[in-house]
C-alpha cells in the first residue's frame, strides 16, 4: 500500500503537464514541479496561493461559474482556456481540466500551457483580417471559385463596381456564366486549365458588364488550399486605362518614327552621351540607333563645322538653356549637309535637369535655295547697274559717233585728220558693243524674237564654228530628233553658242572635244521645287559640254558676273558668259552649269517650248536711200547734248525741228505751234512723263502725227507696255547721223505711202 502511494507522489511530481490538488475555496493544497515551472514559481510559492488569486480579471467569471457547477454536483468537471499570473506579472494562456474529488472533497486539476496555440490563432486571425481588409478594400475584381466545380464562393466590392453586378448575383454562379463568348478565361475547357495548373494569366480579355457592353481585363488565377478545400482567386484588373496610355504611347512613338526630323536625347551632364536616337535621325545621317548611342553628337562634326555655332551651343548647354544653331555636318557615307539644331532641355516636375533633347532637321535644300535666290538677287542687281550705266554711256557715245560723222562729212578725202577721227569712230564702236553686252546681260537690249528650229540653227553654225575651235579640237553636234520650236531671236541663239565655244576653245588648249547637243525635257513640280526659278514645262535643252580644264565652285559661283574673268589681264571682257546669261533669261530661260577641275564643262540652257508655225522669213534690211528730209519733228529728249546733236543731224538733212526737254514742255512746244507736226521723235525714258504717255496724250489733238521711239535700253516696263512687241517704230542708241535720218525717213515715207493708199 505505501509503496502504491510512493509512485502516485511519483507521477504526479513528474508529470508532464501541471497538476494540482485544489482545496474547495480554490486554495492550492499541492502542485507538481511542470506547474511551477510552466508559471515560474516554486513549488511552496504556490501551494501558499490560491488558483483564483492568480487567474486574469477578466477569467474569474468563468472560473467561478465552472467550479460552482461541479461543487453544486450540475457537472462531473469542467474544462476551460484562462489566463494565469506568472511569477513576472504576465499573464499565460492554459488549457484547465477539473474533477470533483470526495472523501475529503477537494479538486483534481490538470493544466496545459496553450500560449503557442492561441498566438498562432492570433496571427492567423490577424492574417484572416488583413486579408478580408484587402479582399474588401482592393481596387481590382476577386472571384473565389470552388476549384472542383467552378462555382463563384465570394466576389469583393470592386466586382461590382467594374461589372455593375451585385455579390449576390455572382455567388454560385460558374466562371464561364459571367464572362462573354469571346472570353477565352470564362469558358469551360478553360476553367479545366484553371484546376490543373496553379498560375494561369491572359493579358487582354473583355468581361461582361450589366449595361450589356464589355470592360477589357488582366486575368491572373492561383490555386491554394483554405481550411482543406482547394480554392481557385481569380484577380481581374481594369486595364482600360492602361490600354489607353499604351495606345497613346504606341502614336507617340509611330509620330516620332514618322517625322523626318531627327530626334536625340543625350545625358544631362558629362560628356552629354547620347541615349536615344530617332529613326527619323537614322534615315538623315546613315547611322543607326545602335551606332550611336553612347557617343557625344560631335561625332557628326569636322574641321569645316561653324567654331562660333558650336561655341553657342556649348555655352547654351552649359547654361541648360534651349538653343537653336546651324551646323555643317556629315552623313555615315560621308556626305555634308546643313543641319539645324534646336536643343532644349528637358526638366522633371521638380525643375530637375534629366537631359537634353536635340531636334535635328536637314537643311541643305533650303541653304541651296537661299544661296540660289541671293544669287540671283545679286544678278539682278548687277544687271540693273550694268544696265543703268549702258544707257547713260549710250548717250555720250551717241554724241561721240555722231559728231565724229559729221566732222569726217566736212573734211576732205586727203585730209590727214580724217584718219584721226576714223579711229575715234572705231573707239566709240567698240565702246557701243561692250555697252550692247552690258544691255543684254541686264535683259535691257532691244531683240527680234522669232518662233525657231535650234537644229535649223546650229546646221547654219556648223561650219564657221568648226573654223572658230581650230583643227586640234573635234566638234560634235547632236541634234536632238523632232525637237520642238522656241520662241528667241536668232542673233542672239547665235552669240550665245558663239560666247560658250570661245570659252570651251580657251579651256583646252591643247585640244579637246566639243560637244553641242539638243533635246526636249519637261520639268515636273518636284524639280522646280528645288530650282526654285524654273517654273514646271515643257523646254528644248541646248547643252554645250567641253573636255577643257574645268572650274572650281568659287568660280562657278561667279562665271556668269559681268567683268569676272579667270583669263590673263588684256585678254577678255569678261562679258561673254554675262551676255549669254543675259540672252537666255531675256529669251525667258534657264541656264545652269556644271563643271569641276579637271572634268571639263557643261552649259545646259533651258528654252521654253514654244507654239505655232516656225518663222522662215528673211529678216527685214533697209532699202531706202537716204535723201534730203521734208517735214517738221517734235524732238523730246531729256539729255542736253544728244538732244542737240538730234536737232543739228535732222535740221542738215532738210527738217524743221522743234525740241523741248521733257513731256510737260513737248505739250506745251506743240500747242503753241500753229503749224503741222509730222512726227513726235521721243525718248522712251523721260522724267515725270514717258514717252508712251505723251505719244497718247498728243495723239488725241494731233491724231495725224506719226511717233518714232528713242532710248539705249528697254526696261521691263517698257516691255509690258508693248512698245517693242507692237509694231511701233523705235530707234536703238546709239545712232549715227546717218542711222537716225534714215530712220526718221523711213518712218515719214511710211506715212505718206499709207495716206495715198487711203486717198479716193
Amino acid at each position: 500500500m505505501g509503496q502504491s502511494h510512493n509512485d502516485a507522489d511519483a507521477f504526479f511530481n513528474d508529470a508532464p503537464i501541471g497538476a494540482a490538488i485544489t482545496e474547495m475555496d480554490g486554495t492550492w493544497r499541492r502542485t507538481n514541479r511542470a506547474l511551477a515551472e510552466m508559471l515560474g514559481y516554486s513549488v511552496a510559492e504556490l501551494q501558499g496561493t490560491s488558483f483564483y488569486a492568480l487567474t486574469h480579471p477578466d477569467d474569474l467569471g468563468v472560473t467561478h461559474e465552472a467550479v460552482r457547477s461541479v461543487v453544486s454536483g450540475d457537472s462531473e468537471s469542467y474544462a476551460l482556456e484562462k489566463r494565469l499570473r506568472t511569477h513576472d506579472g504576465s499573464y499565460l494562456w492554459v488549457y484547465v481540466t477539473t474533477k470533483l474529488q470526495h472523501e475529503p472533497d477537494h479538486l483534481i486539476t490538470y493544466v496545459v500551457d496553450i500560449s503557442d496555440r492561441k498566438r498562432a490563432d492570433a496571427a492567423m486571425q490577424a492574417s484572416e483580417a488583413r486579408y478580408r481588409r484587402l479582399f474588401e478594400t482592393a481596387k481590382d475584381g476577386i472571384l473565389i471559385l470552388d476549384a472542383s466545380t467552378g462555382r463563384i464562393i465570394d466576389a469583393n466590392p470592386f466586382m461590382t463596381v467594374l461589372t455593375g453586378f451585385t455579390r449576390d448575383e455572382f455567388v454560385g454562379k460558374r466562371l464561364w456564366e459571367i464572362g462573354t463568348a469571346t472570353d477565352a478565361a470564362a469558358s469551360r475547357l478553360s476553367f479545366e486549365a484553371l484546376q490543373a495548373r496553379d498560375y494561369v494569366r491572359y493579358d487582354d480579355l473583355p468581361l461582361a458588364t450589366r449595361s450589356g457592353g464589355t470592360v477589357d481585363v488582366e486575368f491572373i488565377s492561383n490555386c491554394y488550399l483554405v481550411d482543406g478545400q482547394e480554392v481557385i482567386q481569380c484577380n481581374i484588373r481594369d486595364i482600360t486605362a492602361r490600354k489607353r496610355a499604351e495606345a497613346t504611347l504606341r502614336l507617340r512613338e509611330s509620330a516620332i518614327d514618322a517625322v523626318s526630323q531627327g530626334i536625340l536625347i543625350t545625358e544631362p551632364d558629362g560628356d552629354h552621351r547620347i541615349v536615344y536616337a530617332s529613326p527619323g535621325f537614322a534615315r538623315m545621317t546613315g547611322y543607326a540607333s545602335a551606332d550611336v548611342i553612347g557617343k557625344n553628337c560631335r561625332f557628326l562634326q569636322s574641321r569645316a563645322t561653324d567654331r562660333a555655332a558650336l561655341a553657342t551651343l556649348r555655352e547654351a548647354i552649359e547654361e541648360e538653356r534651349a538653343c537653336t544653331v546651324e551646323l555643317l555636318n556629315f552623313r555615315q557615307d560621308g556626305t555634308a549637309f546643313w543641319n539645324n539644331v534646336a536643343v532644349s532641355p528637358i526638366r522633371e516636375a521638380d525643375g530637375r535637369l534629366t537631359g537634353f533633347v536635340g531636334v535635328q532637321s536637314d537643311v541643305t535644300q533650303r541653304r541651296r535655295l537661299e544661296a540660289q535666290f541671293l544669287q540671283a538677287q545679286k544678278m539682278e542687281a548687277v544687271g540693273r547697274l550694268a544696265g543703268g550705266v549702258a544707257h547713260d554711256f549710250n548717250n555720250v557715245l551717241c554724241v561721240i559717233l555722231s559728231y565724229a560723222d559729221l566732222v569726217s562729212e566736212d573734211l576732205k578725202p586727203e585730209d590727214p585728220l580724217r584718219a584721226d577721227v576714223g579711229a575715234i569712230t572705231v573707239a566709240a564702236k567698240r565702246a557701243a558693243e561692250l555697252t550692247r553686252q552690258l544691255l543684254t546681260f541686264s535683259r535691257q537690249q532691244v531683240v527680234d524674237t522669232r518662233v525657231l528650229n535650234l537644229n535649223a540653227v546650229l546646221d547654219e553654225m556648223e561650219p564657221m564654228l568648226n573654223r572658230l575651235l581650230g583643227a586640234d579640237i573635234e566638234l560634235t553636234i547632236l541634234s536632238g530628233l523632232a525637237p520642238w520650236s522656241v520662241r528667241a531671236d536668232a542673233g542672239q541663239i547665235e552669240q550665245v553658242v558663239m560666247n560658250l565655244a570661245v570659252n570651251a576653245r580657251d579651256a583646252m588648249p591643247l585640244g579637246g572635244q566639243l560637244t553641242v547637243e539638243t533635246s526636249n525635257v519637261e520639268f515636273d513640280a518636284e524639280y522646280a521645287r528645288v530650282h526654285h526659278e524654273v517654273e514646271p514645262g515643257a523646254y528644248v535643252l541646248l547643252a554645250v559640254s567641253d573636255t577643257g580644264v574645268g572650274m572650281s565652285g568659287a568660280v562657278m559661283a561667279r562665271v556668269f558676273e559681268p567683268f569676272f574673268t579667270t583669263k590673263e589681264q588684256g585678254k577678255g571682257t569678261g562679258l561673254g558668259l554675262a551676255t549669254v546669261f543675259g540672252i537666255v533669261k531675256q529669251s525667258g530661260g534657264h541656264v545652269f552649269v556644271y563643271s569641276e577641275p579637271g572634268h571639263g564643262t557643261t552649259f545646259k540652257i533651258y528654252l521654253p517650248r514654244a507654239s505655232g508655225n516656225l518663222d522662215t522669213a528673211p529678216l527685214p534690211t533697209s532699202t531706202i536711200p537716204e535723201q534730203h528730209g521734208v517735214g517738221t519733228v517734235l524732238l523730246v529728249e531729256d539729255e542736253d547734248q544728244v538732244r542737240v546733236l538730234a536737232r543739228t543731224i535732222l535740221r542738215r538733212k532738210g527738217y524743221t525741228v522743234l525740241d523741248a526737254q521733257n513731256g510737260g514742255e513737248a505739250m506745251l512746244v506743240c500747242e503753241q505751234h500753229a503749224g503741222n507736226i509730222d512726227l513726235l521723235l521721243t525718248d522712251v525714258v523721260l522724267p515725270r512723263m514717258s514717252g508712251r504717255q505723251l505719244a497718247e496724250r498728243l495723239a488725241v489733238v494731233r491724231p495725224s502725227m506719226k511717233v518714232l521711239y528713242m532710248s539705249g535700253y528697254t526696261d521691263d516696263a517698257i516691255l509690258q507696255h508693248g512698245l517693242i512687241n507692237s509694231g511701233v517704230a523705235f530707234l536703238q542708241k546709239p545712232f549715227t547721223p546717218t542711222s537716225l535720218a534714215r530712220k526718221v525717213h523711213e518712218v515719214l515715207q511710211k506715212s505718206r505711202a499709207e495716206s495715198n493708199a487711203a486717198a479716193p
